[in-house]
């Protein structure tokens, strides 16, 4: 009797948050699982309650590799059933130099709320080998670089290895405290792919603010924005332009990492997920894990 042939995940952006709980729901259910990232393996303290790292992490294989440099990763592609684009980034650094009081708050959030930044040269149209290149004059990873460019230009490569499924971490929607630009170069992702890779299944997750108790602070503004949810559910979601998605139920990051592989293995998942259907996607993968 043959064996089941292992299905081959790629997570781009896998020793992250919410990468490192996808490739551990995949290797729950037996999927041959790399990650692919800068550094490669996590520092497993930044994003677990322990220093030490899982046991399930040995059945991972932990790549280094460079999302805007093409040919580091297109050979982990070849023969992968899915691959994932978790490397989105929720600050720039103008926002963050604000924050950590390196830049003055005029300055760094005049540049970060601009209404227009440069992102890469054209995602779709570099040569074989060549990398995407941010085109900002400091060659700042803006919006338009992470979210936008990388997202496309590693889904042209998942194409072109002709890779079954691609997942799009998407979000569900900006918030006030954010630039505008945040969940604009999301959309704008999402609207790329899926107009220019049709024969490639698509599928772009957009869950709310994630937490763990593994990061205190994300406890607190789960708190925070659960109530939000509430308040703009008793509305009619009449609040979700005012508040974004900060009136959007928040999510435990484990289960929105069994929501993606199970929509990975659920063949009429496809296009836009938003946050009811991951709810039930992931509630579906508890079951499975129970039997």
């Amino acid at each position: 009797m043959t064996s089941a042939v292992k299905k081959k995940i790629v997570v781009c952006g896998g020793n992250g948050f919410l990468g490192s709980r996808i490739c551990r729901a995949a290797c729950s259910r037996g999927w041959d699982v790399t990650s692919a990232s800068r550094s490669g393996e996590p520092t497993w303290s930044s994003i677990t309650s322990s220093s030490e790292p899982p046991s399930w992490s040995s059945e991972v294989s932990w790549q280094k590799a460079d999302i805007l440099s093409p040919s580091t990763y297109t050979s982990l592609l070849n023969s992968a059933d899915a691959v994932v684009h978790s490397m989105g980034i929720l600050l720039e650094a103008d926002y963050k130099g604000v924050i950590q009081g390196k830049e003055s708050p005029f300055t760094g959030l005049s540049r970060a709320f601009s209404a227009n930044k440069q992102g890469t040269q054209n995602p779709l149209k570099i040569q074989d080998g060549e990398k995407l290149a941010p085109q900002e004059k400091d060659a700042q990873l803006t919006y338009e670089v992470m979210n936008r460019d990388s997202a496309i230009g590693l889904a042209r490569e998942a194409n072109k290895a002709s890779v079954g499924s691609f997942v799009y971490i998407s979000a569900a929607a900006g918030a006030p405290v954010l630039p505008k630009r945040y969940i604009t170069t999301k959309r704008e992702a999402e609207s790329s792919i899926a107009s220019e890779f049709p024969k490639m299944r698509s599928i772009f997750i957009r869950p709310g603010m994630l937490y763990d108790s593994s990061r205190a602070v994300t406890m607190a503004l789960a708190g925070a924005t659960t109530m939000g949810s509430m308040a703009n559910s008793l509305t009619g979601g009449r609040l979700t332009g005012l508040m974004g998605a900060g009136g959007t139920k928040p999510m435990k990051a484990d289960a929105v990492g069994e929501a993606v592989v199970e929509a990975l293995d659920d063949a009429a998942v496809s296009g836009v997920v938003e946050v009811p259907e991951i709810e039930k996607l992931a509630n579906t993968a508890w079951r499975k894990g129970m039997l």
